[in-house]
């Protein structure tokens, strides 16, 4: 007894298998039933060995967003840390020795010039006053005797009743009378000069810092610590570091034959505030260090920001933004681009829509975009969106997208 299998449509073979008299057994419904399952069995392995792409079609190009690359003026800008300083920042520091007997201001408060901050008691040194205002009362007393002497020797010699020499000796003692007045008058004006510095006031207008001692504290000028620091931030100073390669590339950035002249073109900077906000208020690159600090390898650069309202303090950190206006630079969408190991890259398609990884080197960067130096050329088309499961070869069908709209959507 034979059976004849047949396979489906789609493989076009069939399977014979021949009856013996162990076969035979299986007429049963039973050994049917039995015969049946090895034939499914049979059936399975044949259409899984069939030959891939005979059956389900390949896999389609995927359809991806490319855009072409353009051109645009734009403003990137670098950005450099910096701390902050007000424009004016004085130690207050004691000149005489004694105990804080007055505190006339707080910490954090905002003083004019002249204004009083401190008071030294001051019994020792107004004791040492009246000592000097004595000596000098009695020094002149000695010179006023010396003058009377020789106004009495003085007829006597012209009359030659005595010796000349005692008039110059009369006079010799006015000199040294005289000196020792001058002596005594500089002491009283040294002791008026500590008194007066008992009484501290503010050379400068400006607000007032951190003040480490109290009242009865015992000052003087070798301490360490100053009584409080003062400090004018009605403008602050944004210091700031250049590597050498930033400070040549800098040079080259800007017209002049001095670095004094370079400074001028430099158009205005910004200043990131902490919280990433910007200042409101623009400041100029106003001097550049004399040289490079050998430690660090690094010049220092200062930037001046008007500090009317008095948000910057003494202190502060931020970074200043040096800006790089382009007249007319490559562009292209950050989210077009990925990374490898800190290299930028894109994916360029080419002939027969096949697309190739390439790198790029960025001169700038805005929140959206890349300024591109080099790697790519106007009308170069790229891959816009689904970059990720993209490799080198595969083919895309493109679906074109406008670089104007985009530029709407998210300008430079």
């Amino acid at each position: 007894m034979q059976y004849l299998l047949k396979m489906n449509k789609r493989t076009n073979k069939s399977i014979t298998v021949s009856a013996n008299p162990a076969w035979s057994r299986m007429a049963t419904p039973l050994g049917q039933m039995v015969l049946g399952a090895i034939a499914t069995v049979v059936l399975y392995s044949c259409g899984s060995s069939a030959a891939p792409g005979h059956g389900m079609g390949a896999m389609p190009p995927p359809q991806l967003p490319v855009v072409s690359v353009v051109t645009a003026p734009g403003t990137t800008y670098k950005e450099y840390s910096a701390t902050l300083e007000g424009k004016v920042n004085v130690e207050i520091r004691p000149q005489v020795e004694g105990y804080l007997e007055k505190i006339y201001v707080d910490e954090g408060a905002y003083v004019k010039a002249g204004q009083p901050l401190f008071k030294i008691n001051d019994r020792v040194y107004s004791e040492e006053l009246n000592g000097a205002q004595s000596n000098l009362v009695a020094a002149q007393a000695n010179v006023q005797k010396a003058q009377v002497e020789i106004d009495r020797l003085l007829p006597l010699v012209e009359n030659k009743v005595i010796s000349e020499v005692q008039l110059k000796t009369a006079r010799a003692a006015y000199d040294a009378a005289a000196a020792a007045a001058e002596q005594a008058r500089a002491q009283v004006g040294n002791a008026k000069i500590n008194v007066g510095y008992t009484y501290i006031t503010a050379p400068v207008s400006g607000y007032i810092g951190r003040i480490p001692y109290k009242t009865g504290s015992l000052v003087g000028k070798n301490e360490t610590q100053p009584l409080t620091l003062l400090s004018d931030i009605k403008e602050v100073y944004a210091y700031f570091s250049l590597s050498e390669s930033d400070f040549i590339a800098f040079k080259q950035q800007f017209e002049g034959n001095t670095i004094e002249e370079k400074i001028k073109k430099v158009p205005s900077v910004e200043l990131l505030l902490a919280d990433n906000s910007v200042y409101d208020q623009k400041g100029k690159i106003s001097s550049i260090e004399g040289q490079f600090d050998k430690t660090t390898g690094t010049i220092s650069f200062r930037a001046t920001f008007p500090n009317a309202g008095g948000m910057l303090r003494t202190g502060n950190t931020g970074k200043v933004r040096i800006p790089q206006l382009f007249t007319q630079a490559v562009v292209v969408p950050q989210e077009a681009t990925f990374e490898i190991q800190d290299k930028v890259f894109v994916f360029a398609v080419g002939d027969s829509n096949k697309v190739a990884s390439r790198p790029i080197t960025i001169s700038g960067k805005t929140n959206a975009w890349y300024f591109v130096e080099s790697g790519l050329k106007p009308g170069d088309k790229i891959v816009f969106q689904g970059t990720g499961t993209l490799q080198d070869g595969m083919v895309i069908v493109p679906q074109l997208v406008s670089a104007d709209s985009l530029l709407k959507v998210k300008p430079l």
